[in-house]
C-alpha cells in the first residue's frame, strides 16, 4: 500500500529562519528588557527633575551616576538616558570628564518664560470668568483657603503645590486643561526661581491677596478684570530677581535683559 507523503509539523517554507512563524514575528528576549528600561528611564526623569524644580537639588549641585543607578536599582544606561533628557530640558550640564551639574537658573530666560506664560494663563482666565459654575468658583476659593493652612503652617512645599493646583483648576474651568500643561512645559525654570522667592517676608501673603482678586474677578463675570490682574500677578515674579539674584548668586547664571523698571512700565497686553 502507497504511503501518503505529508509535510512535516516543523518544516518551513523556503527562506524561513528556523523557529519562526510566516507572517508573524516573534518576540525576543531584548524586547522585555527595552520596555523595562525606557520605564526605569522616565521614573528616573521624573523623580530627577521633580526634585531640581522643587530645588531640592541646587544649582551647581552633582548629580553622580553611580548613586543615582543604586538608588533605583538599576544600571547606569537608563540614567544616563534620562541625563540626556534633563540636559535637553536645560535643567543639567553635561561636561565629558567632569561629571553631571544641576545647571544654575538661567536669568535670561525668564522673561520669555513669563510671557508665554502669561499668554497661556489669561487666554485660561478669560475663559474661567466666563464659563465659571458657583460649585467651580467655590472649589477655587477653597483652594485658596488650602493655601492659606500651608502659609500658617510654613510648608512652603504645599503652598507651592496648592499654588499649581489653583491655577490648574482655572484651565480645567475654562474649558481648556491644556493649557496649564502647555504653561508647565516652559515655566521650568521659573518654577525654580520662585521657590527662592517663597520665604522672603511678605511674600506668600502678597499671592494669597492676588489670587484672591482674581477669584472675585471670575466670581464677577469679569473677564477683563481677572485678565488684568492675572498679568499683574504673573508679571510680578520678574520684579524681585535682581535681590533674588544677589542672595543667591551661585544659583544664577547671565542677567535679565530688562530691568524690573521697565516691567512695570510696559502696558499690558489687550
Amino acid at each position: 500500500m502507497a504511503s501518503t507523503s505529508r509535510p512535516a509539523l516543523d518544516a518551513q517554507p523556503p527562506g524561513t529562519a528556523p523557529g519562526t512563524v510566516p507572517g508573524k514575528t516573534l518576540g525576543t528576549a531584548k524586547e522585555p528588557r527595552l520596555s523595562a528600561r525606557a520605564t526605569a528611564t522616565a521614573e528616573i526623569y521624573r523623580s530627577l527633575r521633580g526634585d531640581i524644580v522643587a530645588m531640592r537639588r541646587k544649582p551647581g549641585e552633582p548629580i553622580v551616576e553611580k548613586h543615582v543607578a543604586e538608588s533605583f536599582g538599576v544600571s547606569r544606561t537608563p540614567v544616563r538616558e534620562a541625563l540626556l533628557r534633563l540636559a535637553d530640558d536645560g535643567l543639567v550640564e553635561i561636561f565629558p570628564q567632569s561629571g553631571t551639574f544641576v545647571a544654575r537658573i538661567p536669568v535670561n530666560a525668564l522673561p520669555e518664560a513669563v510671557v508665554i506664560r502669561t499668554s497661556l494663563e489669561c487666554t485660561a482666565v478669560r475663559y474661567a470668568a466666563v464659563r465659571a459654575a458657583r460649585s467651580q468658583i467655590a472649589a477655587l476659593r477653597a483652594n485658596i483657603l488650602l493655601q492659606q493652612e500651608r502659609m500658617a503652617a510654613g510648608d512652603l512645599d504645599g503652598f507651592h503645590e496648592a499654588d499649581e493646583a489653583f491655577h490648574s483648576l482655572i484651565s480645567e474651568i475654562a474649558g481648556f486643561p491644556g493649557l496649564w500643561n502647555m504653561a508647565q512645559q516652559v515655566k521650568m525654570q521659573v518654577d525654580r526661581y520662585r521657590r527662592l522667592t517663597l520665604p522672603e517676608p511678605g511674600r506668600i501673603a502678597h499671592v494669597l491677596a492676588e489670587h484672591g482678586g482674581i477669584v472675585d474677578a471670575i466670581a464677577a463675570r469679569d473677564p477683563a478684570e481677572a485678565e488684568r490682574l492675572m498679568t499683574i500677578h504673573l508679571g510680578a515674579l520678574l520684579e524681585s530677581v535682581p535681590n533674588t539674584q544677589g542672595a543667591n548668586p551661585f544659583f544664577f547664571t547671565g542677567a535679565q535683559p530688562d530691568g524690573p523698571s521697565k516691567t512695570k512700565k510696559e502696558s499690558t497686553p489687550s
